[in-house]
């Protein structure tokens, strides 16, 4: 049980983080906001590179893409709670039904993976050179949370034994 317990925990600090992510995100919209500006126009990145023709500079679509994420965020940490809850109401049922109960928390890793790893890697980092500005690369912090999801993702799916 100790296992099983362990997965619910972790799942529901993942899906605390989520949760205070989008949330800071909505009231404090305009800290990270400036983030996806500058990451979308690609204004810091090295001078003259030739790939600016992917610069975004249309505020809408800037608040578009930062809507986007927030949406996401809020995903995962909606997916990951109700995954805690699934796995705890499952804590005492035969092995079956607790992989069962996973399903959730495969949803919510697996947004979380597309915010933070396709999101800010994929598209922000490479696409957008994210990785070029000294200033607004987030592809650090992105990386610590998409490892930590994917660490628990694995866990998670460890195969169980029957409650005691």
């Amino acid at each position: 049980m100790t296992t099983r317990y362990a997965k619910i925990l972790l799942t529901l600090a993942l899906a605390a983080f989520a949760f205070m992510v989008t949330f800071n995100n909505v009231t404090d919209y305009g800290s990270n906001f400036a983030f996806v500006r500058h990451v979308l126009s690609m204004d810091s990145t090295f001078p003259d590179n030739t790939a600016m023709y992917r610069a975004i500079t249309t505020p809408a679509l800037w608040h578009a893409a930062y809507w986007l994420i927030i949406f996401g965020e809020g995903l995962t940490a909606v997916l990951l709670a109700y995954g805690a809850l699934a796995l705890w109401r499952a804590r005492n049922s035969d092995t079956a039904s607790f992989a069962r109960a996973k399903k959730w928390v495969v949803g919510g890793a697996s947004a979380g993976l597309l915010v933070w790893f396709v999101g800010f890697m994929v598209v922000g980092g490479e696409w957008f050179l994210m990785w070029q500005s000294p200033t607004w690369n987030g592809q650090e912090p992105a990386f610590k949370f998409y490892m930590t999801l994917l660490g628990v993702l694995i866990f998670v799916n460890q195969a169980d034994n029957e409650p005691a």
